[in-house]
């Protein structure tokens, strides 16, 4: 039977199965040296990258933020002596007296619960506040800041909830927030 497809032209493809064998054979050792060398390649580039020091490029190194009262420009002109007196005035009478924070958005963004109190004689609007975000440590990772176009009334309180602030890094664990700027209204 050999003999008769020889002469048509295939007997290369019919015989006794040995050269299949060890093709085969060759194509498994080819094969189990290769899983080997890119596990031995993932290996070496897992560890390399777990050694490697933290990537400082997403931390901002930022100076003291200065609290500071933007006033409105329609009211009466005002000497530079009187415009310090009421900027340190203006915020020396606000603050925020509770604050939390969780995670939304798939654990993403930030989101701020935080109340503000107005002690000033005037209603002030266009917060600005700046969450700062630390690690476990206390070490900083970023800073995020929000103005809320809301008015606070003279002499009381405002509960801001769920406030999203932004972005925050995964391995932020603490946040603290501040008042940055207010307007009067």
């Amino acid at each position: 039977m050999k003999s008769r497809l020889g002469r048509i032209g295939l007997g290369p493809f019919v015989g006794n199965g040995e050269e299949r064998q060890r093709v085969q054979a060759a194509t498994s050792i080819w094969l189990k040296r290769g899983l080997l060398w890119l596990l031995a390649v993932s290996v070496v580039g897992a560890s390399v990258w777990l050694l490697m020091p933290p990537s400082e490029g997403n931390v901002v190194q930022t100076e003291p933020v200065k609290l500071a009262l933007a006033s409105d420009d329609s009211a009466s002109p005002i000497s530079a002596s009187d415009t310090s007196a009421l900027e340190a005035a203006g915020l020396d009478r606000m603050k925020i007296s509770s604050q939390t924070w969780r995670r939304g958005g798939l654990g993403s963004k930030a989101l701020v619960t935080f109340t503000v109190r107005n002690g000033n004689d005037y209603a002030v609007k266009d917060l600005e506040i700046v969450c700062a975000f630390m690690r476990r440590d206390g070490s900083h990772l970023t800073d995020r800041s929000r103005v809320l176009a809301d008015t606070v009334n003279m002499k009381s309180r405002k509960t801001f909830a769920r406030v999203p602030v932004g972005f925050v890094n995964v391995n932020a664990d603490q946040a603290k927030c501040s008042l940055v700027t207010a307007r009067r209204a």
